[in-house]
């Protein structure tokens, strides 16, 4: 029965009756109004699956109504995937917040509504955290200031977790408590979690790539006082609106948040979805400028309804951080930092682009003359916004104390952390069992916290076989998945069918990882759904299952916006999905028949495997054959610091789509994908239009970029040049720096020497490390890949600790590929202040900090703060000496 009968029966004349003692939940009676029609909208959207049962249930005026809310705006994945009883427990969690806690009463309505019931982030699985997190943190911040509250909620975030890199999913609040670390997506989704568990409104905000360096960052705005502040996730500092990140994100050209459902605040708006508001926030990080863009056709009349992608160059591909469409008049704006992006426009398969420098522009004119098979190179010069960040004051007493309680969470973590399976342990385990001692010693130390779920699979496989398979199976998913995998799905997989060769048994149908949604037990809902004779004759022809998918699972592109894949079962009810989750659902339905199949990871193409090689699967025309194939040739003539070009740091190819636009083709960075191993000799290109970016970054952050348009046609090769653009600047001096400063080598607390003396005559590097933050890990790691070629130069490298207490912090163990020339120290006699002051550097405090020198005393290379690629900046300049 469909919501709006139900109002006209009985249940909507109890409401009626119940309405007076029962507040509601939205005051505002248009904007409620306007709730109610997408919920209905929503609704009629999802017949199957029987998915609002909720509503026919004995619910408050406020519960519906916040409850209507939530399924007006959520992705369908957290409709179909999660019980209505999970998300009535989260808005009864969300009130009591509310309700308890001192603050409750000062936080407006619409704040309420769209920062604190929400329990969805990003685009994380969810879980029960607001309930479990409410009574770990209740008592400890209710007799707090609302902004005191919020530093003392981030104080017990960096009790659970630190940050640590990891692959793109984001894990659950609960999975990164589990694992004691995550990357800054997941701390940040973390302290959202934490702090909207408690009442206090927050949103992740972050920056879809910087512009001075490679990568991109996330963090917490919390609401306090009537205004938004921001901090590091699980970073606490003593005071707001402090982070390491404050330099670089005053050089920031675009800052985002999603808010939950249609929201009316002040901020710019982005994009309104049927999901969520995006809004931007540059303006509280950076300077900003406005610019317009007119897109014309080749005749110059203005288009209408252009899609208009503004771009910053990152990973050595123009990245698209904002997509707007254009006026009746052919007109679009956005607000940016004041740096260079470049604009693309699209419409019916025309293109055109053209360089944008904010803050020295206010409009540009972008031509659609441009279309697929055009063949031409053109370069730009991309320069980025300077740093201007303004720190807000901590006196040493607030320092002291933050340090002293950093300390004191660091050790609660590591007692929970000393708790994990370490590699004796393993290996105990698995002579127990008689298990492969290294693959188990290797699986369960990093699975972390869920070591025990791992375990106890591992203590189910009883034959031979059922062991090796077992093993296997961990060994296919990725190291995230080992962190955080239920023992339901583990058990689910091992009950695969074989029916293909081992090894496409393997890779294609027992490994239960498709793409990069949460792993769920699948292959058995499938084996009790889907009729012995239909599954039967989609393994005697798997075309058959492409079509019934086809014909039964409706695409909407924007039904799951800012959520997490749909599960495949949470498809199989709703028969709507993305195309993303269509084609998750696609290969495990098939994979639970014992059919191999996959995403491939370049092109993300959906493909059946068999004897004879892959077979691409297309639902718009199914039975169409695989695409039609040439091959790329491109040639390259080393420069000086750069023997093979790297994709992401230094190239990336991208095809141009029917409509104009640019798909990146995604090769596995951890497989050393370059110029070597792709380009040099050739790969196998599907036939059609694409682009080729070059990029070299400059310790400035400036880029020489060159962007080469080809075509690949069936059966030929294309040859074209890479060409990695060098400044025609040669090394240069660029301050000074006196190399008889004096530091205290580490270990040795009684003697001081110099750095000539540690260092000797010639070049040298110094770098001022900040322990255990961020730009730091990032930096060391950057200069651990170049080890080699740090140990051929031969010459030293000072790494100073600012203080002896940090010094202590530091883990060696955590960078073991760090080049043998480094000398550690204590940076005791100021050296840090006076590359500080001598090369003009705007926040003294901001780490690390990295020259290179020599003993005249002249300073050719400079580096603060977050830098991604800084072991190639260093060898850039260290071969230009």
């Amino acid at each position: 029965m469909k919501r709006a009968t139900r109002l006209l029966g009985i249940l909507g004349l109890i409401g009626l009756l119940t309405a007076c003692s029962d507040s509601h939940f939205i005051t505002d009676a248009s904007y409620r109004q306007r709730v109610e029609q997408d919920f209905q909208q929503k609704e009629a959207s999802l017949p199957q699956g029987d998915l609002f049962a909720l509503f026919d249930t004995d619910l408050t005026t406020y519960e519906r109504e916040a409850l209507e809310f939530l399924y007006a705006y959520m992705p369908v994945a957290d409709i179909a995937d999660y019980s209505g009883k999970f998300h009535l427990m989260n808005v009864r969690a969300a009130q009591q917040a509310g309700q308890e806690m001192p603050w409750g009463k000062q936080i407006p309505e619409d704040v309420f509504r769209h920062f604190v019931l929400p329990v969805r982030v990003n685009n994380e699985p969810l879980d029960s955290a607001r309930v479990v997190f409410y009574e770990e943190l209740k008592n400890r911040v209710k007799s707090l200031s609302l902004r005191d509250a919020i530093l003392e909620v981030n104080h017990w975030c960096h009790e659970k977790a630190i940050y640590t890199p990891s692959d793109s999913r984001t894990s659950s609040p609960l999975a990164t408590v589990r694992t004691a670390y995550g990357r800054c997506g997941e701390e940040s989704t973390l302290l959202v979690a934490a702090l909207r568990s408690v009442g206090i409104p927050a949103r992740q905000v972050y920056t879809p790539r910087w512009a001075h360096t490679d990568d991109n960052h996330a963090w917490v705005e919390a609401w306090a006082d009537g205004k938004w502040h921001f901090l590091g996730a699980c970073e606490p500092e003593p005071v707001l609106d402090l982070g390491w990140f404050n330099a670089p994100a005053s050089r920031g050209m675009l800052m985002h948040t999603k808010v939950f459902g249609r929201y009316e605040g002040a901020e710019e708006v982005m994009t309104v979805t049927p999901n969520y508001t995006e809004i931007n926030v540059i303006g509280n990080y950076a300077p900003t400028a406005r610019a317009s863009v007119m897109v014309k056709d080749g005749q110059g009349n203005p288009v209408a309804d252009a899609r208009v992608e503004f771009k910053l160059y990152n990973y050595a591909e123009f990245y698209t951080v904002a997509t707007k469409h254009t006026d009746a008049d052919g007109v679009c704006g956005l607000t940016a930092g004041k740096g260079d992006m470049l604009v693309w426009a699209s419409k019916d398969g025309k293109f055109g682009f053209a360089k944008l420098s904010f803050g020295k522009q206010s409009e540009l004119t972008v031509t659609l003359d441009k279309k697929g098979g055009d063949s031409f190179a053109v370069d730009f010069d991309i320069v980025p916004p300077a740093e201007t960040a303004n720190l807000p004051e901590v006196t040493p007493e607030q320092r002291a104390e933050n340090d002293r309680r950093m300390a004191q969470e660091d050790s609660i973590r590591n007692a929970y952390v000393a708790t994990f399976m370490t590699d004796e342990t393993a290996r105990y385990f698995a002579k127990q069992y008689k298990l492969d001692e290294d693959a188990v010693a290797a699986i369960l130390v990093a699975s972390r916290g869920n070591h025990r779920v791992l375990a106890d699979f591992m203590t189910r496989l009883r034959s031979e076989k059922s062991k090796r398979g077992g093993i296997d199976l961990l060994q296919q998913i990725s190291a995230k998945d080992l962190r955080d995998v239920r023992f339901e799905v583990l058990m689910d997989h091992m009950q695969s069918r074989m029916r293909v060769n081992a090894e496409y048994f393997r890779r294609y149908v027992r490994n239960p990882r498709v793409s990069n949604e949460t792993l769920t037990p699948y292959k058995a809902f499938f084996g009790k759904v889907v009729p012995k004779e239909e599954a039967e004759a989609y393994v005697a022809d798997p075309m058959k299952l492409v079509e019934w998918v086809a014909a039964n699972i409706r695409v909407d592109k924007d039904c799951n916006l800012g959520g997490a894949p749909i599960s495949p079962e949470g498809v199989w009810k709703a028969r709507v999905a993305d195309s993303h989750s269509r084609d998750i659902f696609f290969v495990s339905m098939a994979r639970s028949m014992g059919i191999p199949a996959r995403i491939e990871e370049v092109t993300g193409k959906v493909q059946l495997i068999e004897d004879d090689g892959a077979v691409d699967v297309n639902f718009e025309a199914t039975g169409q054959a695989s695409a039609q194939k040439g091959r790329l040739v491109a040639k390259y003539t080393p420069i000086q610091s750069l023997d093979s070009p790297k994709y992401y740091s230094h190239f990336t190819l991208s095809k141009l789509t029917p409509q104009g636009n640019l798909q990146l083709l995604t090769y596995d960075e951890d497989a050393g994908a370059s110029w070597n191993s792709l380009l040099k000799t050739g790969t196998s290109l599907d036939a059609g239009d694409y682009v080729l970016v070059t990029g070299t970054r400059l310790a400035s952050g400036a880029v020489l970029s060159e962007a080469t348009f080809f075509s690949i046609l069936p059966g030929e090769t294309t040859d074209i040049d890479l060409v990695m653009r060098e400044s025609k600047d040669e090394v240069q001096v660029i301050g000074n720096f006196d190399s008889e400063s004096p530091f205290t080598p580490l270990g040795d607390a009684s003697s001081r020497q110099s750095l000539l003396q540690a260092c000797g005559r010639g070049y040298f590097v110094v770098g001022i490390l900040g322990v255990n933050q961020e730009p730091t890990n990032h930096a060391l790691r950057d200069i651990a890949a170049f080890k080699a070629d740090l140990e051929k130069w031969g010459r030293k490298m000072v790494l100073l600790f600012p203080d002896e207490a940090a010094s202590g912090k530091f883990v060696k163990d955590a960078f073991p590929e760090l080049p043998s020339t480094i000398i550690y120290g204590i940076d005791t006699d100021g050296i840090s202040a006076q590359i500080a002051d001598g090369m003009k550097l705007r926040n003294k405090g901001s780490l690390p900090i990295f020259i290179i020198a020599d003993t005249f005393n002249r300073v050719v290379f400079v580096s603060q703060g977050y830098t991604i690629g800084l072991g190639e900046q260093l060898m850039k300049t260290i071969k230009g000496l």
